[in-house]
């Protein structure tokens, strides 16, 4: 090759560099973020995904678009790949598997752009599936339920019923059973389309109805619907001897000497236990707070927190630092802090230091293989 025509290789490959550094550091990056049903503030999945997305904003300097989807009165979604990826955004993010197939379908049309979907494994070389293992943080918060739960009764609302919240429940049901193989686990769910996701009214009932069976913890893995059972704990606060079912009795009360609110003790006198729930994706503990006094009893016993965020955020980063193109799936559970159990001021004094312990105990044995966890 003469001497002019290696000037002009190098030069195209030093404006090919500086394009692709130019994108990677001057904030060129813009991000788009297609929630699914239940606005980017349910307090659960969306939330945990745009706030890690609002991080990355903050940190690194991208462009973020949003685009919550319309449900029609039969429950059909928009769908926002294809409006974000045509509108300009370089990575364009799914939230929830209902984004699969409007991700695949905007990756095929737009192949200079890139795809990921969380909780789903999309198709196609510019694509990543951001995906957890629920069962396995979903196996600790139900080991924690079958602990505290005074009557052996617990319970399970999930929201659409859909394979992935199977996972939930079996990883929940499986948690319990290792440590009270008599304890009773009563599930429902609030639907089968995608409004299942934000029906805190059916919610509320089906939380109520567990109540009426004896569940004193309650496990809500339904996206914005967990709102009706956060709703149904803080107003019930307790559960009744005299409103047991048959062949339910109280065992002793694990927190007859921690401070409580007012509404608990005009509510609760007599024989009776606290009521419970577990929320889900996020940490949604300070929703029990019914008094905004952390120091009192707190009805949110734990979460089962995805680290929607941090997934969001790291593929976010990844692009944004120019690193090679991940495709295919992403695996996130106990081993690399994908999931686990949210222990903060709210519910540090519901867990104790030794129930703690065993549970980094149960986390080893998973992440070793020792422990099987169900996905179904």
């Amino acid at each position: 090759m003469t001497a002019p025509r290696l000037l002009t290789a190098a030069l195209l490959l030093s404006l090919s560099l500086a394009g692709s550094l130019g994108l990677a550091q001057s904030g060129a990056l813009t991000v788009g973020m297609a929630l699914d049903s239940g606005g980017k503030n349910d307090r659960s999945f969306n939330q945990a995904a745009w706030e890690g997305a609002q991080r990355a904003a903050k940190d690194l300097g991208v462009s973020v678009k949003l685009f919550e989807p319309k449900t029609d009165a039969k429950g059909n979604a928009t769908r926002g790949a294809e409006p974000l990826a045509k509108g300009g955004a370089n990575l364009v993010i799914g939230v929830g598997f209902a984004n699969k197939d409007s991700i695949v379908a905007a990756a095929q049309k737009y192949p200079s752009a890139k795809f990921a979907v969380v909780d789903d494994l999309p198709t196609g070389a510019n694509t990543a599936g951001l995906r957890f293992r629920e069962q396995e943080g979903s196996f600790l918060v139900g080991y924690i339920a079958a602990v505290t739960s005074r009557t052996g009764v617990v319970g399970f609302v999930g929201g659409q019923d859909v394979p992935i919240i199977h996972k939930f429940q079996a990883g929940y049901t499986a948690g319990v059973k290792f440590i009270c193989p008599s304890c009773k686990v009563v599930a429902a769910y609030t639907g089968t389309t995608p409004t299942a996701w934000n029906d805190p009214v059916t919610a509320r009932k089906l939380a109520a109805g567990m109540q009426a069976k004896g569940a004193d913890v309650i496990f809500a893995a339904a996206g914005g619907s967990g709102a009706g059972v956060v709703e149904q704990v803080n107003s019930s606060q307790c559960l009744k001897a005299k409103a047991l079912p048959a062949g339910v009795t109280f065992k002793p009360n694990l927190f007859a000497k921690m401070p409580v609110s007012m509404a608990y003790e005009k509510a609760c006198a007599g024989d009776t236990r606290p009521a419970f729930f577990i929320g889900v994706d996020s940490d949604q503990n300070y929703l029990g707070d019914d008094d905004k006094n952390p120091a009192t009893l707190n009805h949110g016993l734990t979460s089962m927190v995805k680290r929607v965020d941090n997934a969001v955020y790291s593929i976010i980063r990844d692009v944004k630092k120019g690193k090679p193109w991940r495709a295919g799936d992403q695996s996130f559970g106990l081993q690399n802090d994908g999931v686990s159990y949210a222990l903060d001021e709210y519910n540090r004094s519901l867990i104790s230091t030794d129930l703690q312990a065993t549970l980094k105990t149960v986390t080893r044995l998973i992440v070793f293989g020792t422990v099987k966890v169900p996905t179904q």
